[in-house]
């Protein structure tokens, strides 16, 4: 029987911040390596959640959604301990990043994709062929959250019209009017399945607050100095607040 060392294969973990020049680059370290595991583990639960939908198991789904959301709060309370360095303690090893940049991260665009924050440009970022894009490519053509969501809904005999179950998946989701009447029905008729959508909601607020305490803490450590790998910092990050990933489901609001 392993023991808890070997289990969770410890002295290989412990041993992927030996790298670390300075003694706040250990801290930046373990944060972003960190910030992966959770990613990784968010795309799992998506991908559960998903096959939940599809089979009908709104149960089991809704206590999915739940853990996601979870997660997403301690990947904010991540940034309050980035925010820890100061500017002169990151750019103590800023230049032993290189090329390196957040914006590289594959499983942050997977989870976008997932989402369904979907275009080609990420793409780019990886040599055509590659184990990265040819994942990427998997996840930018699969249907996303919403579209597991709305297939669901129309099982359940919500009368969601035919242009959004027949939708280019590829594309992130567009505001609807036809599909926010069959939703605002939802909502005033079946209080479970407008729980779970409140749960969707949840969800595109909880990324977008982490978007915006990401964009804060940039700021705060670099002020609106080109970020590393080629990025332009905190002015790319503020591009992409506010920018809903079920655009639907926030346009009802005023209609009710």
């Amino acid at each position: 029987m392993p023991d808890y060392a070997s289990y969770l294969r410890l002295d290989e973990l412990l041993a992927l911040q030996d790298h670390a020049g300075e003694h706040d680059e250990h801290l930046f370290i373990v944060v972003h390596q960190s910030y992966e595991l959770w990613f990784k583990q968010i795309l799992r639960e998506i991908d559960y959640l998903n096959a939940r939908l599809d089979e009908g198991d709104l149960a089991r789904a809704n206590h999915t959604m739940g853990r996601i959301l979870v997660i997403l709060k301690v990947l904010v309370t991540k940034v309050d301990i980035l925010e820890t360095l100061t500017p002169l303690e990151f750019l103590a090893f800023r230049d032993r990043l290189e090329a390196g940049s957040g914006f590289q991260s594959l499983q942050f665009r997977a989870l976008e994709f997932a989402l369904g924050h979907k275009r080609e440009a990420p793409l780019q970022q990886y040599a055509s062929g590659s184990r990265s894009y040819s994942e990427l490519q998997q996840r930018l053509r699969a249907p996303g959250l919403w579209d597991h969501f709305l297939r669901f809904l129309a099982t359940q005999g919500v009368a969601v019209p035919e242009t959004q179950l027949q939708r280019d998946v590829s594309q992130p989701p567009t505001p609807d009017p036809a599909l926010q009447a069959v939703l605002i029905e939802v909502y005033r008729n079946s209080p479970p399945l407008a729980e779970f959508c409140e749960r969707m909601v949840d969800l595109d607020e909880g990324l977008q607050e982490w978007r915006y305490r990401h964009v804060q803490m940039v700021q705060r450590t670099i002020g609106n100095k080109p970020g590393t790998g080629g990025s332009s910092g905190a002015e790319y990050l503020a591009t992409t607040l506010l920018r809903p990933l079920f655009p639907d489901l926030w346009a009802i609001r005023t209609e009710f």
